[in-house]
């Protein structure tokens, strides 16, 4: 290169890394090849890096144009080594939606061919509406706040001494003990529909392990009573800031707001907004019943017609129909549970939450790129997740328990609350969801192995996602139609 070539390009520091990476500064090669590989390391900046790369890019090529022989080859990467500085991979995900969408509108199309349309959403309201075996469930969601107003009603009798702290305790778990096991008896002697069973249970459910938090915190409060009273003597400012205090939360209205809040953790102070945002919460309301709708359309249309067929390996313990069964019915399983994430974390306790002005609208995090199982079920659903840390693993840990222990403790109430929710409403314990949940902990100690961890941990998690559910499915078809489908003068078309 001659001196004056030389000159030209050291006046520009952009253009002279331009011309060194493209392999024409003979004086400085061996440190050009540590500056890059130095330089592909470093992925922060990437929009100024790209500008100011731009520009280079340019006064080089001008340069180089100027040569006799127009070089136009330098040290370049290719996009799909670990080397280059490409990320941006947003086309080939189009793509991957593009033949998602076509595979599963071939499989629609194929259902309405067969099948016609199944939907009848005004058949669903007039059953639910008319069908007497219905009513114990809504009869059961309309009582359940009575048991949040006697758990009130014990704390306030032992704040005035009219029993003991011993007292308070048998009460509070006589309570507990009634929360689960009043709507099983209902279930089991009124026989309601399965899908109303399983309604009244789950929200009596979540009754309950808020029962559980309120009872702990006006523990805590009670223990750090003098404490408390310490700190308020010494602080004028946090004595005049208008928070509440133990027991002078112990009334009606709040323990109705803590039973409509979507949370689980039971707070004497919940964070509050300043107004109610009509336009969000009207956004959420017709998301509410949008995909509500649509979530009766895929069960009706899609599921039900999959599950019926499945009917027939399952009893002839055909091994390669029920894989084909799984199969079929993973992908539109998963968009069903999809859907329904999303109807309730973000619609449902977003417009709860709304309503009741409930600040804390953390209801979930990126689950999705979750990378171990552990991280999973610590992001998909945050009011479990806090509960469970907040009121079972940390106590746990506290009183001296390893990991280990804690983490199984927290997945077998995980596990026995999945399997209460299924097999009362189906009247039959198979043990299939305890199983699939207590399996998670040797899953999540899988993928938290190093070689493991990363995109093949995350494939995992979706992997466990996609087939488990279905197979759990499966298993509880089979076991429900030799129970009560399988009988003398019956056939498999009643399912």
């Amino acid at each position: 290169m001659a001196a004056s070539e030389t000159a030209f390009v050291t006046k520009n520091p952009k253009t002279r890394k331009r011309v060194k990476k493209m392999g024409f500064d003979s004086e400085n090669d061996n440190k050009s090849t540590d500056d890059e590989s130095t330089t592909r390391r470093r992925r922060s900046s990437k929009n100024a890096k790209a500008e100011s790369s731009s520009e280079s890019d340019k006064e080089a090529t001008g340069f180089l144009q100027q040569l006799p022989d127009k070089p136009i080859h330098g040290n370049e990467e290719s996009l799909f080594s670990s080397g280059s500085d490409f990320y941006n991979f947003r086309g080939v995900l189009n793509n991957c939606i593009i033949l998602l969408v076509l595979s599963n509108a071939k499989q629609v199309l194929e259902n309405f061919l067969k099948h016609g349309i199944l939907v009848d959403s005004v058949n669903a309201m007039e059953h639910f509406v008319r069908d007497p075996y219905t009513w114990p469930s809504m009869c059961l969601i309309l009582v359940s706040p009575l048991f949040a107003v006697v758990a009130m009603c014990c704390e306030k009798l032992l704040n005035k001494d009219v029993i003991t702290a011993k007292s308070l305790v048998i009460l509070h778990v006589v309570n507990l003990i009634v929360i689960l096991a009043f709507p099983v008896a209902v279930t089991l002697c009124g026989e309601p529909s399965p899908v109303g069973a399983a309604l009244a249970l789950s929200t009596y459910t979540v009754l309950w392990l808020k029962m559980v938090s309120y009872m702990q915190v006006n523990y805590w409060c009670r223990t750090a009573a003098d404490k408390t009273k310490k700190l308020l003597e010494e602080n004028e400012e946090l004595k005049k800031s208008g928070r509440v205090w133990y027991p002078n939360n112990l009334y009606l209205t709040d323990i109705l707001y803590f039973i409509w809040a979507p949370t689980l953790c039971y707070e004497l102070n919940f964070p509050r907004t300043k107004k109610i945002r009509w336009i969000f919460l009207l956004r959420r309301f017709i998301e509410f019943v949008f995909i509500l709708y649509a979530l009766n359309f895929f069960g009706q249309q899609w599921i039900i017609p999959i599950v019926r067929s499945s009917v027939k390996p399952l009893k002839e313990m055909d091994y390669g129909g029920m894989v084909q069964q799984l199969l079929t019915l993973a992908v539109p399983n998963h968009l069903l549970w999809l859907l329904f994430f999303y109807w309730f974390f973000h619609s449902v306790l977003n417009m709860m939450a709304e309503i009741l002005r409930f600040a804390d609208r953390e209801f979930y995090k990126d689950w999705w790129n979750a990378r171990t199982v552990s991280k999973f079920w610590q992001h998909w659903n945050i009011p479990a997740h806090r509960w469970a840390s907040r009121h079972v693993y940390k106590p746990l840990r506290n009183a001296g328990y390893n990991r280990l222990v804690a983490a199984v403790v927290v997945f077998g109430i995980s596990a026995f609350f999945h399997e209460f929710l299924v097999s009362i409403p189906l009247h039959m314990v198979r043990l299939w969801a305890f199983t699939a949940m207590v399996m998670q902990v040797p899953l999540a100690c899988l993928t938290a192995i190093k070689l493991m961890q990363g995109q093949i941990g995350n494939c995992i998690v979706w992997l466990s996602i996609v087939l488990g559910q279905p197979i759990a499915i499966l298993m509880y078809l089979h076991d429900y139609y030799i129970i009560h489908i399988d009988t003398p003068g019956r056939n498999g078309t009643d399912v």
